[in-house]
């Protein structure tokens, strides 16, 4: 027998929650105090990184890479190239997205969810089902990418990224929009409230159409990416607003978020999410 509210919503799909009329959503909000929808969001990570359902990984080794078996603990701390899963940032970092883009819509912070990097849209994907699960019709998921992969760093203008090399594994990095796009689909997860804005940084952030951020991930490696990104976005994000930075432990993406920091006079503490990843709140 059906006891409680929750009971029936792990029945359903995020769909048919969506559906529901306000005045139960009402009763069952916040997803962090919600049993069915803590359920839901626990197996989609689960199902983004494929730490419950092992693929294989690759190794760079000598300049090329290779296909190792699958390592748990690599896989947790965000740290190999999976072979089939949709992201490669781990299981900590997909948390701790989950409970910023929870905490804005608890907190009533304004704006989208933006996503600077993509690759296969697992963390999109994941800022999605947030938005589904909890019920919201308003915001925007915006995810910004080559879908080519990196570009070869601009030294002439950005000569901090002048001995990054990832643009030689394109061939892995670069994940077209239609597969991305199929990828949301794969969740139930694809729609027009998902924007997919193809090409490079330097062409596409100082054009974004974006109005109001609260939760910015940035994923883009270089000291170009990073600081575009910051430079155009930044002052989009929403007091209480969340940036997250994927990529802090490489020398590029540090001193960009660094010499942005301090240019602007951003004091708002850093907190650390693992050996790679940060976030501030503005």
């Amino acid at each position: 027998m059906v006891k409680k509210w929750e009971d029936v919503f792990f029945l359903l799909s995020p769909q048919d929650l969506s559906a529901c009329p306000s005045r139960v959503w009402r009763m069952t909000m916040p997803a962090s105090n919600n049993t069915a929808a803590r359920r839901y969001l626990d197996l989609l990570r689960h199902a983004l990184c494929r730490d419950r359902f092992p693929d294989a990984r690759y190794e760079m080794s000598s300049g090329s890479l290779q296909l190792m078996p699958f390592d748990p603990a690599l896989r947790a701390q965000g740290r190999d190239w999976p072979l089939e899963a949709v992201t490669m940032v781990g299981a900590k970092r997909l948390e701790n997205l989950e409970s910023c883009c929870c905490t804005a819509l608890e907190e009533e912070i304004a704006g989208d969810f933006v996503e600077t990097g993509v690759w296969r849209g697992g963390c999109g994907i994941l800022m999605r089902g947030v938005l589904a699960i909890t019920g919201d019709e308003i915001r925007k998921v915006w995810l910004f990418d080559s879908f080519a992969g990196l570009p070869k760093p601009d030294v002439k203008n950005y000569p901090q990224d002048e001995p990054d090399r990832l643009w030689t594994f394109n061939a892995f990095l670069g994940v077209s929009v239609a597969e991305v796009r199929a990828n949301f689909e794969r969740f139930d997860l694809l729609d027009e409230r998902t924007r997919f804005v193809e090409g490079w940084f330097r062409d596409t952030i100082p054009k974004a159409k974006v109005d109001s951020i609260s939760v910015l991930r940035l994923d883009g490696d270089l000291y170009e990416s990073t600081w575009l990104v910051l430079s155009h976005l930044y002052p989009r994000v929403s007091p209480g607003g969340f940036v997250i930075v994927d990529d802090y432990a490489l020398p590029t993406c540090k001193a960009a978020v660094d010499d942005f920091r301090a240019k602007h006079s951003i004091h708002a503490p850093i907190t650390t999410i693992d050996w790679s990843g940060i976030l501030w709140r503005k």
